[in-house]
């Protein structure tokens, strides 16, 4: 997917760090924050299914995402876990995770 910018650093990785099981990496439209260049890697098929994902809801995208994590929270279900637009990018990248050191969690 042409036009995605990645960007990683400290900083970054610092926030990242704080998430409820620390991300790797987070998609912000066309933008892929990551920890580290080797977490952009591994996590870039997800990430480019949260591209896509935003390029087909626009800007309805992140509201959208977080109603329904709220939705299935309250409902008892996992937020993150069983939202289908993570339940999509996990399906790309199944195999990805073994290569993924030094996280408890999958990444986002």
């Amino acid at each position: 997917m042409n036009g995605v910018i990645e960007i990683h650093g400290h900083p970054i990785a610092g926030v990242l760090k704080r998430f409820p099981g620390p991300a790797a990496a987070i998609t912000l439209g066309h933008v892929v924050l990551g920890r580290n260049e080797n977490m952009l890697q591994v996590t870039r098929r997800h990430e480019r299914v949260h591209v896509g994902q935003y390029e087909r809801w626009g800007l309805a995208f992140i509201p959208t995402y977080l109603l329904v994590s709220v939705s299935l929270y309250f409902r008892g279900r996992d937020g993150y876990r069983d939202n289908p637009f993570e339940r999509a990018a996990y399906a790309v990248d199944e195999a990805a995770w073994p290569k993924v050191s030094g996280l408890q969690e999958r990444p986002e």
